[in-house]
């Protein structure tokens, strides 16, 4: 176990000398996987998913028009563009171009990368577009004109800085950026809230809020619905925890009383609060409606929305002008519904959509200040997706239907369930050949585990390509740390309790070898970012049941992981590296710091990104680094772009998957499928 670190100079970023080391793994790298037969011809098939112009141009409405960035062999970078919903039902839509990134790239010999853009509310005139330089979550601000399709001259312009932005209006947006010392938190993060006038230097934007240093960050916003226009802020103390406020004209504060783990905003006459904890007589996942005023005013007497029970969750809700559409999961597939609010008589509830078993539906777009109108996905392991348009209370429309990506003949998606150290349920999705016919073969293990972020089913057309076509089974393991059931299944691996995750994935992983499914020689796991961690933790903690391993943009250092880049917003996940009571079980919990000589460890695959400005790529290259002087084998694949994503466009993306499955496939197919 390390005690003293002989590779802090792997954490220089752009250092020369760490740099000149990548490019040595890098090489090291391409010559054991990229060099074969079959790697060119896998990723020609990866890209042709990626590009494919078949693909559903998913959008977003503002106003007379639907909104779509889109990416392919033309347009590396993409463009981003606009049609009317008339021309978005035909086959092949008009689609008016906005801003290509290509051309700007050029024009400007900057990698840039799209990232989003806030259109301006109500008259959708104008937009303020979001560019990072090859992907990092740093990105520069530039107010578009969507009627001349320029930057204007008197535009809002905001240099590189992790920036938060938004319309108030026509001549006035909330920012928050690097204004200089003190102006940003320990995360990296706007710790002040700006009011900021056209045609004002960004230096005199007018403060009207500020938050903490140790906080992660702070913001606010402005809510233009007609008749219901409000500002609000909020600082966010940790990453589960904040306080928001109403922000009057006179800038005095008024705080909006919920628990501060909870979530809360207003939507026209409503005060909308998600649980985490108990509250009111209400369990901890519950959806309550109160009335904003007559909550300001003391009120706190909840109309329950939604009411958790041990197999079912909030998976998420959105509103339309007069109904607010509730998404569930029970046992992580998804159900749908609508609920009506009624003067006098409570909300009424039908459903919206049947949802095939194993399968998952996405609210991707509603119009809440205008219509009824939404657009569905419905998508499931094996079912590619199909968008729906509707009115609630009319027919809906099938609007586009993607293809199948890849051969689906012989494959089945079952749902198990294994049983953890602890005696919990933990569920899993296998999706492949039917095992109790072809015997044990290669599967692929992937899981993430941490944050309430929630794996649920959906079409992996690289995936289905890369390896399901190949005969290997994939699967998705839904363990603690998650929010597939709720706050519940998160707070069980907070902290030092970040071991139930680990129990969880590795009883699905025996599991698989109980029910004939793989061994653990084919067996192989993915994980990236915090799902790194994961991986991490299975290399030191569970050697003996893979036979590969890749992390991806992966967390390995929890003793020095809240000193890199955004690492301290995650304290409230993990524990504070400079508690010494935290210490203790993060020094348990840090791949980094259990590597040792003598053990058996699988194959690992390491890759980053020099540009992932949130998980810094230290990280894999210190542990890479360490693998190496221990005698292991481990290779490391450093993308120079790409951010937190890994990749910046398709082509890197489609580069990224042949290695990592042309990796995996080496090391866990037998000899016949080879």
């Amino acid at each position: 176990m390390i005690t003293d670190d002989p590779y802090l100079w792997l954490e220089d970023i752009e250092g020369e000398a760490a740099l000149a080391w990548v490019a040595e793994r890098n090489a090291e790298t391409e010559a054991a996987l990229a060099g074969g037969a079959g790697f060119a011809t896998l990723k020609d098939r990866l890209l042709e998913v990626l590009d494919a112009p078949d693909r559903i141009p998913y959008t977003s409405r503002h106003g007379e028009f639907l909104y779509n960035f889109w990416r392919d062999a033309e347009h590396a970078r993409g463009v981003w563009r606009r049609t009317t919903l008339e021309q978005y039902r035909t086959d092949a839509p008009r689609w008016e171009v906005l801003l290509d990134v290509d051309e700007l790239a050029a024009a400007e010999d900057t990698k840039w990368t799209w990232a989003g853009a806030r259109v301006r509310h109500p008259d959708c005139g104008r937009a303020l577009v979001c560019l990072s330089r090859d992907g990092g979550d740093a990105m520069v601000v530039r107010e578009f004109d969507l009627g001349t399709r320029t930057f204007p001259e008197d535009g809002f312009r905001v240099p590189e800085a992790k920036t938060r932005i938004g319309w108030i209006d026509a001549d006035t947006v909330f920012v928050g950026t690097d204004f200089g010392p003190g102006s940003l938190t320990e995360s990296g993060y706007p710790r002040t809230v700006r009011r900021w006038s056209r045609g004002t230097p960004l230096e005199a934007a007018e403060p009207v809020f500020e938050g903490e240093t140790r906080d992660v960050a702070a913001g606010g916003w402005h809510d233009p619905t007609p008749g219901f226009e409000r500002d609000f802020v909020f600082r966010s103390m940790d990453f589960h925890h904040s306080e928001m406020y109403l922000l009057a004209p006179d800038t005095s504060l008024v705080r909006i009383d919920v628990p501060d783990d909870a979530s809360a905003y207003a939507h026209r006459e409503h005060l909308i609060v998600t649980l985490k904890s108990d509250w009111l007589g209400q369990r901890a996942g519950s959806l309550l409606a109160f009335g904003f005023d007559a909550f300001l005013a003391g009120d706190r007497a909840p109309e329950v929305l939604f009411a958790p029970d041990p197999r079912t969750a909030l998976a998420g809700h959105s509103w339309t002008r007069h109904h607010l559409i509730l998404a569930t999961m029970h046992d992580v597939s998804t159900r749908i519904e609508v609920l009506t609010p009624t003067p006098g008589a409570g909300w009424a509830r039908e459903p919206l959509a049947d949802v095939p078993a194993l399968s998952a539906v996405t609210v991707v777009d509603t119009d809440p200040d205008v219509s009824d109108e939404f657009f569905l996905d419905v998508s499931g392991f094996l079912q590619p997706s199909t968008l729906y348009h509707g009115t609630i209370g009319r027919r809906t429309e099938i609007l586009k239907q993607a293809p199948a990506r890849f051969d689906a003949a012989g494959l089945t998606v079952e749902q198990f369930f294994a049983i953890s150290e602890d005696g919990t349920r933990v569920p899993y999705f296998v999706i492949g050949p039917d095992r109790t016919r072809t015997g044990p073969g290669p599967a692929l293990l992937h899981g993430y585990g941490g944050f309430e972020i929630s794996l649920t089913p959906y079409y992996g057309a690289v995936t289905g390509r890369a390896w399901l076509e190949r005969g290997g089974a994939y699967v998705i393991a839904n363990i603690r740390g998650g929010g597939e059931y709720g706050p519940g299944w998160h707070r069980a691996a907070l902290g030092a309790d970040r071991v139930r995750a680990f129990e969880d994935f590795a009883a699905v992983a025996a599991d698989l070898v109980t029910r004939g499914i793989t061994t653990p020689a084919m067996l192989g796991a993915t994980g990236g970012s915090n799902g790194g961690l994961l991986m991490g933790a299975m290399v030191t903690g569970y050697p003996e049941l893979f036979g590969a391993i890749v992390a991806q943009v992966p967390l390995l250092d929890m003793l020095r992981f809240h000193e890199l880049l955004a690492g301290a917003s995650w304290i409230a996940e993990y524990g504070d590296p400079d508690n010494q009571d935290d210490r203790a079980h993060l020094r348990g919990l840090s791949p980094y710091h259990r590597l040792a000589a003598g053990r058996a460890y699988p194959p690992l695959l390491l890759t980053t990104s020099t540009r992932d400005d949130r998980v810094h790529p230290g990280h894999a290259r210190k542990a890479a680094a360490r693998l190496r002087e221990l005698g292991h084998r481990v290779l490391l694949h450093e993308n120079t772009g790409g951010g937190h994503a890994g990749a910046g466009d398709n082509e890197q993306s489609a580069h990224n998957n042949a290695l990592m499955h042309t990796f995996l496939w080496q090391h866990l197919s037998p000899p016949a499928l080879g």
